[in-house]
């Protein structure tokens, strides 16, 4: 507490030393030809000779706006609305004798003499944008999101990495916090996987890469992915549109429709999409069993095929009414059906130590789930000034509802194919979660650059597991309680953050404290055969971050960054669930209520040379690893997650973009790490360490105004999650747009895993007396194609975007 008080001591007497500093500012009013004013209007602050940006506004719903804490200097305006000629004012000088000037009223003319086709071109985004905190990638440039759903998307994101199951990886940092809307899914693991592969491509405006997220986020989370859905800045009636098909061994569509009405103080918006997934995964096992000397005792070559399917709704609607020229309320209501079918298949032959077959198995799993999604969001924006002094608040109810049956088939035969035994048996799984978060975030800019931030942020997380296991026989299912349970869990956990902004001309500084109070309470109900339990655990924890940049000449062509950081990682729901489920014969898993968080401290040196060169060199340290270990008791396989003692990891990300001509633009990252893990799994010690290497090359070319192109690959060396090794592998990519009807439509091909070569080969490492290697295949190599249209009368842009709401992190963990 005494550093605590300390801390805010600081941050007010610097506060009150910035407050008397001078301080420069442009402002003005932009109207229309009929003198009718104009909103939402883009006013971009650029600094002369050399037409470099320095900031931007959006004008308010009068039309005014002020651009402050600018240094002296000369500037120059550049202003710009849809349907409106572009404004370039005269150059402005800000020295000691002009600290503010106050513009008259300047008119934008209608752009009647703008061809739509140069327009387009104009205003088309760069795929990637580097800002100092953070990497935006523009979906709606790539030419293959129309075709994918939204964890292709990802996987096609430069510098985002997804593993065969599902986990995402930033930077070669795992454990990311994803968020949609600047609101967390509260999901994770399989969980996340489905959720975003059930949105679309077409829904999505940008995807914004966060590795060094500052206190204002959650603690949780190594990294921040950031999925923005479209929202039209446009004010009018306006939407787009977008039909995706694609065909690999089983077809998939992904289709999404976005409206979005503005009208003065009124913005009305709606994302709606469908998908139709079709997919399989065949997964090859070679498993050896060994005495305490080391001699096979047994070996099972085990062969997994599964298919699925998922039809998906998704409906994202909202308002923003802006009450006042400085209060905006929002209203957001998200809904999510998915329904999932599929069967897995699976044969074995399991061999004695001589390698003579002993038992032949066959069997598989029917069956699938449905889940129904509902997220209610309120959020408020409160603006004291045009200066930046502002207040937002967030409330949220999130409600989730999963309902699986599974129907398992197990037979083993002898050699001669006579019957040894047959099981048939049923999992019931229904579960529900209920989520309420609230948040509010207070910024309070000064003069000369400086800015405090602070919040607060709660959250209350319920959930009901129910695992009902059912004998099968003769059409007759009986429950049986002894393999049956019922698994509670609440979750509260309150949060403070400060965080102060300064710079200089040449120094930044950042320094941030967040504080997070975590109360869980667990109960495992039991039944007549099983007993019950519960468990309770509060902590406090203190998660600093402090970053400091420093730009060495004028123009700031050359930053070079320092920070650290103090992260947390708290266990998924669904990892502290002690339901045991089968996948096959000889494969199990299960959660672990004892596990507790993971810790991890991270030092960073960062350098960013304009918009073409980004580098990192990191140290990362972590304690109390969530890891996933496996047991084998006979020929099973138990997968269960547990705390070991702690592991590190060294990171070089390099990442390079250019124009290498008028036509081609290319971007290139490169990502070499030392990754070390110590501890004790079970009985066995573990102490592995790997070097790694990512490489992803894209190229965009522009081969005529209307046509455009990109080709890209991918590789991985070799890597390792828990105890399992993965060999290197690669992939490439390519896709070619066509633009039409003046640039508001297109028609995109796409081609993914040309040479079908993403396929895994894991193999375990440190499995007490047993091995294993695989080989999983799935449906990677596709072709596609999409229509997409954009459609309405632009008029003027809506007042504001909602940014970020009170879900963050909890979401991630369900």
């Amino acid at each position: 507490m005494k550093t605590i008080s300390t801390f805010l001591i600081i941050l007010l007497f610097a506060n009150r030393l910035l407050a008397q500093l001078p301080v420069h500012s442009i402002s003005g009013t932009v109207k229309g030809i009929g003198n009718d004013v104009l909103p939402g209007v883009t006013v971009r602050v650029v600094k002369m000779p050399d037409s470099i940006f320095v900031k931007g506004e959006i004008t308010d719903i009068n039309g005014k706006f002020q651009v402050s804490a600018l240094d002296s200097g000369t500037y120059m305006l550049d202003i710009s609305a849809v349907g409106q000629k572009r404004f370039i004012s005269s150059p402005l000088k800000l020295d000691s004798a002009h600290r503010s000037i106050v513009l008259p009223v300047i008119i934008l003319l209608p752009a009647k003499n703008l061809e739509l086709k140069e327009v387009t071109v104009k205003a088309k985004k760069p795929l990637i944008e580097q800002e100092i905190d953070r990497t935006i990638v523009n979906v709606e440039s790539m030419i293959s999101s129309a075709t994918s759903n939204t964890m292709e998307v990802l996987e096609k994101t430069p510098g985002v990495s997804v593993n065969n199951n599902g986990e995402i990886s930033l930077n070669g940092k795992s454990g990311v916090l994803v968020l949609i809307d600047g609101r967390s899914t509260y999901m994770s693991g399989t969980d996340l996987a489905a959720y975003l592969k059930s949105l679309p491509g077409g829904l999505l405006d940008k995807i914004e890469l966060i590795d060094n997220p500052s206190a204002k986020y959650d603690a949780a989370g190594n990294a921040v992915i950031d999925i923005r859905l479209k929202k039209n800045r446009i004010g009018g009636f306006t939407g787009s549109f977008s039909a995706g098909f694609s065909q690999g061994k089983y077809a998939r569509t992904n289709d999404a429709l976005n409206l979005n009405y503005n009208y003065k103080k009124l913005n009305v918006f709606a994302n709606l999409g469908y998908g139709f997934e079709r997919n399989y995964s065949t997964d090859v096992f070679d498993r050896r069993f060994y005495n305490e000397n080391a001699a096979l005792l047994s070996r099972v070559d085990l062969t997994n095929d599964q298919v699925y399917k998922n039809r998906s709704i998704n409906a994202n609607i909202g308002f923003d009414l802006a009450a006042t020229p400085k209060t905006t309320f929002g209203l957001i209501l998200n809904l999510n059906k998915t329904k999932r079918d599929g069967t897995l298949e699976y044969e074995s032959r399991n061999y004695n130590a001589m390698h003579e077959l002993a038992v032949l198995g066959k069997g598989g799993t029917s069956g699938g789930d449905k889940r129904d999604n509902t997220a209610l969001n309120f959020n408020m924006l409160h603006k004291f000034n045009t200066a930046g002094k502002e207040l937002s608040v967030d409330a949220n109810y999130l409600h989730y509802a999963n309902n699986g049956r599974q129907l398992l088939q197990n037979l083993a035969f002898k050699p001669d194919n006579s019957l040894i035994q047959k099981e048939e048996f049923v999992y019931l799984i229904p579960a529900d979660i209920n989520i309420y978060t609230v948040k509010a975030d207070y910024v309070h800019p000064f003069k000369n650059k400086a800015r405090l931030d602070a919040g607060f942020k709660s959250s209350l997380i319920k959930t009901d597991n129910v695992f009902d296991f059912y004998d099968r026989e003769n059409g007759l299912e009986t429950i049986d309680n002894a393999q049956s349970n019922h698994f509670k869990y609440n979750e509260n956990i309150n949060a403070a953050y400060l965080n102060a902004q300064k710079s200089w001309k040449k120094i930044g500084l950042q320094f941030g404290l967040r504080v997070e109070n975590t109360n869980i309470e667990g109960n495992q109900l039991g039944n007549e055969l099983v007993a019950g339990s519960s468990f309770k655990k509060h902590y406090t924890g203190v998660f600093p971050s402090a970053y400091i940049s420093f730009k060495p000449d004028g123009k700031g062509d050359n930053t070079f960054g320092l920070m650290t950081v103090r992260r947390i990682s708290r266990p998924n729901y669904q990892l502290l669930n002690p339901f045991l489920f089968q996948r096959d014969q000889y494969t199990y898993s299960s959660g672990n209520p004892d596990l507790n968080p993971q810790y991890q401290t991270r030092a960073e040196l960062k350098y960013q040379r304009k918009q073409w060169l980004n580098m990192g060199l990191s140290y990362n340290k972590f304690s109390n690893t969530i890891f996933p270990t496996t047991q084998t008791v006979d020929t099973i396989f138990i997968n269960r997650p547990d705390n070991i003692a702690g592991g590190f990891m060294v990171l070089l990300n390099t990442s390079v973009s250019a124009s290498l001509t008028k036509w081609w633009y290319t971007n290139t990252t490169l990502r070499l790490s030392r990754i070390g893990l110590k501890g004790k799994v079970l009985t066995e010690d573990l102490d592995f360490k790997s070097n790694i290497a990512r490489l992803e090359v894209n190229n965009y070319f522009t081969l005529s105004k209307s046509v455009s192109a990109e080709l890209g690959g991918y590789y991985a060396s070799r890597d390792f999650t828990g105890q399992t090794v993965t060999s290197g592998m690669y992939r490439v990519n390519a896709s070619i747009q066509k633009k039409l009807l003046g640039g508001k439509a297109s028609i995109r091909l796409s081609f993914e895993d040309i040479f079908h070569s993403w396929v895994y080969h894991n193999r375990s490492i440190s499995l007490i007396q047993s091995e294993y290697f695989q080989t999983t295949t799935t449906d990677t190599q596709r072709i596609g194609a999409a229509f997409t249209y954009r459609f309405g009368k632009d008029t003027f842009a809506r007042k504001r975007r909602h940014n970020n709401n009170a879900s963050d992190e909890e979401k991630e963990r369900l």
